[in-house]
């Protein structure tokens, strides 16, 4: 019950949050902080004939980038979906605006490349959240 509550206090205040990047939410005597982040989804691009050696130097390259954006803490999340169809990854971006997202991900050698493209949303979740 307590988290269609919180589910539809988040749903209230979006409107109010367009112009905030953080938010304080209360609850009875809990407050919560919610926050915005911009969600990636990597996709499928139209260049993907590279032969076997070069597809694998992009893939380290695109690894490589993805782990500097987590130490810079830039993206504080990333992964690749199981199944093999248009959607690659997700990224989560700690951003300020969208196009900064967008910006950081151009210089992946893997969207370089046309092996990837990039689509963002902006998301809002608990701050602090953890996946368990």
């Amino acid at each position: 019950m307590k988290t269609i509550l919180t589910i539809l206090l988040f749903l209230f205040f979006l409107p109010a949050l367009k112009a905030q990047d953080e938010r304080e939410v209360k609850m009875g005597d809990t407050t919560i902080v919610i926050k915005k982040y911009y969600m990636g989804f990597l996709k499928k691009g139209p260049n993907r004939t590279h032969d076997s050696l070069t597809a694998a130097q992009i893939q380290k390259g695109h690894l490589e980038h993805l782990n500097k954006l987590g130490k810079d803490g830039i993206i504080c999340m990333a992964g690749p979906f199981a199944n093999d169809d248009e959607f690659r990854g997700i990224l989560v971006f700690t951003t300020k605006t969208k196009e900064e997202a967008e910006k950081y991900e151009s210089e992946d050698p893997a969207v370089k490349s046309g092996r990837l493209i990039l689509e963002v949303r902006e998301w809002w979740s608990m701050k602090g959240a953890v996946l368990k």
